[in-house]
């Protein structure tokens, strides 16, 4: 077995209804395979509830992920409970009033948070704007003039990191192997220019100097697709000794290859609209090469790679960035903007 699928990815349910779903373990073809146990449980049982046949229940006002499990694979789904008698599903704002487990960070824009990063650049042109988030509420404006590449971003550190001095949204403790970030993008109606370059990336800080044993790009070419990509990078040999000696240096990465997206979010027909990014990176275990990145768009997922090397044997630091910005290698084409809005940092799915 090399993975389990459950469908659909995304629903949402008022509270006192129910929606079933389905999990099919398949091998690495991506064949179903028949006769297996599968196992189902919620992150959120105030919000949701599903028992031993995939069979959703909305219970409260809120969301929460359904985890099929079977032969030690997982797939999930993200579930969204709106107000009883049918009332609109519950607004992002002041969302991270209630986080739910495993979230390390949350910014709904809704106070100002910006202070609490480790790292907010270019103010100017980033900026929390009232009325231009999800549902009219507070977010972050990213202001390009024609020509400009970088329009500011906002990093958060956690867990054990190389530098001293970094403000972190935890203890600063752990090494994390494992984490999900999402976040919230709209681009301006009439938005020009694809995908931009950098939007997020997850990182492995390994040295004082600020050298990276691992980066998870989520990003794209401006040229190609429209869509965002996956581009994972080790800064480390396969046995796991650090090679780069300082801040994206990328003659000493080692590129992992691309996985592009299917959904075209920059195109004419898709700009304009709110788009929930989660993405997910997964380190290997020392000696294996068993590593996943992903992303999903709306609940849905959109492209994976496994079977990753991200960093060989290291292990002095886990995960302990992650970067949320606006950057065009080539400028933006025209004066524009595009919005950004409650980011979420966990150690588990966070879902929309």
């Amino acid at each position: 077995m090399a993975r389990v699928v459950a469908s659909p990815a995304w629903a949402a349910v008022q509270a006192g209804q129910t929606v079933e779903l389905t999990a099919t373990p398949q091998d690495v073809s991506g064949n179903p395979l028949s006769g297996r146990v599968v196992t189902w449980s919620s992150n959120n049982p105030s919000a949701v509830t599903v028992n031993g046949s995939g069979l959703v229940s909305g219970i409260a006002a809120g969301r929460a992920i359904v985890t099929a499990t079977s032969g030690g694979k997982s797939g999930t789904a993200a579930i969204t409970v709106g107000g009883e008698g049918g009332g609109p599903d519950p607004s992002l704002t002041n969302e991270c009033a209630t986080p739910t487990p495993g979230w390390i960070w949350c910014d709904d824009f809704e106070q100002d948070r910006l202070g609490r990063y480790t790292f907010y650049t270019d103010p100017g042109s980033l900026m929390r704007v009232a009325g231009v988030g999800v549902g009219g509420s507070y977010g972050m404006r990213a202001r390009f003039a024609a020509g400009q590449v970088q329009a500011g971003s906002l990093w958060m550190a956690m867990g054990r990191t190389p530098m001293s001095g970094w403000n972190k949204a935890d203890a600063g403790t752990a090494n994390y192997r494992e984490m999900y970030w999402r976040m919230y993008l709209r681009t301006q109606p009439g938005w020009l220019g694809g995908s931009f370059y950098k939007l997020s990336r997850a990182m492995v800080f390994a040295t004082a100097n600020w050298a990276q044993a691992a980066v998870a790009h989520v990003w794209g070419d401006p040229a190609a697709t429209n869509t965002l990509q996956l581009d994972p990078a080790r800064g480390t040999d396969a046995a796991g000794n650090v090679l780069t000696t300082s801040y994206n240096d990328g003659a000493h990465f080692t590129w992992l290859g691309t996985a592009y997206g299917r959904t075209p979010l920059f195109d004419a027909s898709h700009v304009g609209q709110w788009y929930c990014i989660e993405a997910h990176v997964k380190l290997n275990d020392a000696g294996q090469s068993n590593g996943v990145f992903e992303y999903w768009i709306n609940g849905a997922l959109e492209t994976q790679k496994t079977g990753l090397n991200w960093l060989g044997a290291f292990s002095a630091y886990g995960i302990n960035t992650v970067m949320f910005e606006n950057y065009n290698n080539y400028g933006s084409p025209v004066a524009q903007d595009r919005y950004i809005d409650n980011i979420v940092v966990s150690t588990q799915r966070v879902g929309c």
